[in-house]
């Protein structure tokens, strides 16, 4: 046996064709932490989860909960018939990807163009990002209280934005250029406009784009200043290759791993343990600030459950970490036969052959990396064996070629026994990226077995 294909029956091949068209559809409704957030509630809420207010008194075995951090984070409990203090199950994930935001003060208008200046966010190359089309997604922040939703791209009959390249017929310059610098960061200003508004003299244009943003948004220039507003690729995600066994889309980094964690939770019923799942913001910038995972939103989450059941003193809040085990859910680089100098064949991921173990991550001399311990990854790998879950061990390229970080060190921090575990995908941080439906299917496979199994 190869591959996760070959071991499939007719029906589970029916079965992962399924699983991956959800996640699918999922994914191209879901491309900002914002609008991930809000779907995963609205599934959660449809599979019996409530907030924590919902429930009086003790909670108790099969007690389903969640809670939404800033809009940006949603973290989700099946309570197990053990107690807190005995830990948990935790599959933890990032819903931010790379993109482009929007600055406090974007809109200008320059030779006739009204142009948004933007702010790259996480890692990419930003030639890629030029000469296609972008929306805009985000919220606007009132003075008054009031938030306003923007969408503007993905819907049928919407406008849609874009980086403008140069023509190749006057690039002679900017082709002997490096690739980091082909397109500057300051560069990234989104074409959004070029008809004037009629008697105006000073930015026509500009006004005219105001005109429209204050009708159909209510919202003036100023209000810029209170707003996140995101420019991710436009369009869905697809189905990609002949035989339709992949899924290209904007996002896999990391919302592939998230949803099939989500799906786990949502699919699991009275643990022996208590099942969790974290889905945080801002990896892809370091993992900082109050909707990350090094914000003490998840310590402070737990402890309002210990209190419910009675646990009340400081340590029991350790015991229940330090207890506790988990699976960092991010996405690994499958091998690309088109570029194999940076990678290492025997220890690379690739598609089909399952989820992908990853005992480190790091750059270099395993730089940042949280590194498990060999006696949890036997752990993992009798629950995996033990369920037929098909995996593989990978690293993340040549040893000196590059490298790259994740969740798990943060919570290896808080005494809780971590590995990375996700799904290889190719052009990662690329405008689209693209995973095996195969590889999505078996991992959402594997963290239904860690939550269910792992003692």
């Amino acid at each position: 046996m190869n591959t996760v294909w070959d071991k499939l029956s007719e029906k589970e091949v029916a079965d992962v064709f399924a699983f991956g068209e959800e996640y699918r559809g999922f994914l191209s409704r879901s491309k900002t932490e914002r609008t991930f957030t809000a779907n995963a509630m609205a599934l959660a809420r449809k599979a019996g989860f409530v907030g924590l207010e919902e429930i009086n008194g003790e909670l108790k075995p099969g007690d389903k909960i969640y809670f939404i951090n800033r809009n940006k984070n949603i973290m989700l409990f099946v309570i197990g018939k053990e107690p807190l203090t005995e830990g948990m199950n935790i599959l933890g994930a990032h819903i931010d990807s790379p993109r482009t935001d929007l600055k406090q003060h974007p809109l200008y208008e320059k030779d006739g163009l009204a142009l948004l200046d933007t702010h790259y966010y996480g890692g990419i190359k930003k030639y890629q990002w030029v000469a296609r089309e972008m929306a805009l997604y985000g919220v606007v922040c009132m003075k008054d209280g009031t938030t306003i939703d923007i969408s503007i791209g993905d819907n049928p009959g919407d406008p849609v934005f874009g980086f403008s390249d140069l023509l190749i017929h006057l690039s002679a310059k900017q082709m002997q250029k490096k690739a980091t610098e082909v397109i500057e960061g300051e560069q990234l200003d989104l074409l959004a406009g070029s008809w004037p508004l009629k008697d105006e003299e000073k930015d026509p244009v500009k006004k005219h784009l105001l005109q429209i943003l204050k009708e159909k948004y209510g919202m003036e220039e100023d209000d810029f200043i209170s707003a996140e507003i995101e420019a991710v690729p436009a369009g869905e995600a697809r189905d990609f290759g002949l035989d339709r066994s992949m899924i290209m889309g904007y996002g896999h980094d990391d919302k592939v791993c998230a949803y099939a964690s989500l799906r786990a939770i949502l699919d699991i019923e009275a643990p022996e343990r208590t099942a969790c799942c974290i889905l945080v913001d801002k990896e892809e910038i370091g993992s900082v600030g109050n909707t990350s995972m090094s914000s003490r939103y998840f310590e402070n989450i737990l402890s309002l459950l210990l209190e419910r059941n009675g646990f009340l003193r400081y340590s029991d809040l350790h015991r229940a970490l330090s207890n506790s085990r988990m699976l960092s859910s991010d996405v690994s680089v499958a091998f690309d036969p088109t570029f194999p100098d940076v990678m290492d064949p025997k220890n690379s991921a690739y598609f089909g052959k399952g989820i992908c173990f990853n005992k480190f991550t790091g750059a270099r001399g395993k730089s940042h990396a949280s590194d498990a311990s060999a006696e949890f990854v036997a752990k993992v790998r009798k629950v995996m064996d033990d369920n037929g879950i098909m995996f593989q061990t990978c690293e993340i390229g040549k040893v000196d070629a590059g490298g790259g970080g994740t969740i798990a060190y943060i919570l290896a921090n808080l005494d809780i026994d971590v590995m990375d575990a996700g799904i290889c995908v190719l052009n990662m941080h690329a405008p689209f990226e693209i995973a095996s439906k195969a590889d999505i299917f078996e991992a959402y496979r594997a963290y239904m077995a860690f939550l269910k199994d792992m003692k």
